[in-house]
């Protein structure tokens, strides 16, 4: 219904608190942005793993009590799932968890292996059943096969053979690990609750059951929990760190710090680079919420100009709804998003948002802010434009279908019908976040350069990679 790149995967977990499987079940709901459509946790009681998964939200799956009553245990991992790999169905619910000749393990992953049909193919050739079609299955199969006498090398064997991004949490009856690929694609922190140890894709799950930020683990690192404690280690070669720059631009949750930086932050200051970049004579600015909020911020401070709450979100619409005739279809945007006549009406507007990937709703908003009386509307998009799909767990459309892969900034804004178009430069947009933490980062901004960090398999028309 909205025309974004779509969220990738949350993974959250907990080794030695009493109550492990309910904060895990909290740390969810504050994961819930990065994945809507399925969501799961695995428990451990010392002996024995114990699941529940279901499709759906985070407080739909979870909505009984009892639930809990089979969840015990001081150890639990959960995740939080958009198909970036694999098809749609409770099949492919994380975490995933099995049986094997050393015991039961579960994982759960947010990233996407740019190897996995490869190795998909070779283990079931030699025999190997599949029960999901996601990619982190692949992973279960190659610890399952590892030749290594502990987990820790098992786990490190299977990794050595997989390329791409990955952020995993596993669990066994006895020990968490918590991993994050060479590359540091993906985000993963490491916190603190009452001697217990957490690991959650972003901080703000720390916020909400009140754990202590630690830091978050290093590109290559994997952490291993047990009664004993807390171990690190490096077991990758080391090679250039390029964490994910849409997380900034959009996934992340602002309240998060990620990459050594928080998000609101760095989205504020994208506003304020894309009014020197972009100014123009307006009245007021106002932003698509609710991405678009700190981004409009920065932009209304440096311009000097009232920002006001002229488009209203309704927080009740979900990803997707029944649209039962054709006739109809157009008010989709509309259940969403509405704009505030009384704001809007006669005012030179500046619209902020935080990307155009298919200019169909950004056509459909300029369309509803010109039918609520505004005299002029100039938009102005926080990032670059997004031109390449992502192979490392973001679900993009192909390239084909991304308007600016194939039309220059006059031809998009002629198409979604505004006075004026300006996006972030991709110089403004990395200058603006290397100006807040500490040191230099080089980040994966393929998506906008089609500069890919970790090689792959090049695909017909650049579809998603690994929807097999």
């Amino acid at each position: 219904m909205f025309d974004k790149l779509h969220e990738e995967c949350g993974v959250f977990g907990i080794f030695g608190h009493p109550e492990a499987a309910n904060l895990t079940y909290l740390g969810l709901y504050a994961l819930q942005h990065r994945g809507q459509e399925s969501c799961g946790i695995v428990a451990s009681d010392g002996l024995r793993l114990h699941s529940h998964l279901g499709m759906g939200l985070v407080a739909d799956v979870f909505k009984r009590d009892d639930i809990f009553d089979n969840l015990p245990g001081s150890a639990s991992i959960g995740h939080v799932r958009y198909s970036t790999a694999g098809g749609e169905g409770i099949k492919n619910c994380q975490p995933i968890m099995v049986d094997y000749s050393r015991g039961s393990i579960a994982v759960a992953h947010n990233g996407n292996l740019v190897n996995a049909q490869e190795w998909r193919n070779k283990l079931e050739n030699s025999g190997s059943i599949f029960s999901t079609t996601a990619d982190t299955e692949t992973i279960i199969h190659l610890i399952a096969r590892a030749q290594s006498d502990s987990l820790v090398d098992r786990v490190c064997e299977a990794l050595h053979h997989v390329k791409g991004a990955y952020s995993l949490a596993f669990l066994t009856e006895t020990r968490m690990i918590a991993v994050r690929d060479p590359n540091g694609f993906r985000p993963l922190s490491l916190g603190k609750l009452d001697g217990a140890f957490v690991v959650a894709s972003e901080s703000c799950a720390f916020d909400l059951i009140e754990a202590e930020f630690i830091r978050e683990l290093d590109p290559g690192e994997m952490i291993v929990v047990d009664k004993n404690g807390i171990k690190s280690f490096f077991p990758f070669k080391e090679t250039k760190n390029t964490p994910c720059i849409f997380e900034y631009v959009y996934f992340a949750r602002p309240d998060s710090r990620l990459f050594n930086r928080m998000v609101y932050t760095v989205r504020k200051e994208f506003g304020r680079q894309l009014a020197r970049e972009y100014p123009v004579d307006a009245d007021i600015v106002i932003a698509v919420p609710d991405s678009g909020v700190p981004a409009a911020m920065g932009y209304a401070e440096q311009a000097g100009l009232p920002m006001e709450l002229g488009l209203i979100r309704n927080h009740y619409v979900g990803r997707t709804f029944i649209e039962p005739q054709q006739s109809i279809r157009h008010f989709g945007v509309k259940l969403k998003l509405n704009p505030v006549r009384d704001i809007i009406e006669g005012k030179r507007v500046v619209v902020v948002d935080d990307s155009i990937v298919r200019g169909t709703t950004s056509r459909k908003i300029v369309k509803m802010i010109r039918n609520a009386g505004a005299k002029e509307i100039h938009v102005r998009i926080s990032s670059p434009p997004t031109s390449f799909p992502c192979f490392y767990g973001i679900d993009t459309p192909s390239r084909k279908e991304l308007i600016s892969a194939s039309h220059s900034l006059e031809e998009i804004n002629r198409y979604i019908t505004a006075d004026s178009l300006g996006y972030l430069s991709r110089d403004g947009l990395l200058k603006s976040v290397q100006q807040f933490g500490e040191g230099e980062i080089s980040f994966c901004d393929a998506c906008f350069s089609g500069e890919y960090p970790v090689k792959f398999p090049r695909l017909k028309d650049d579809n998603q990679l690994g929807l097999f």
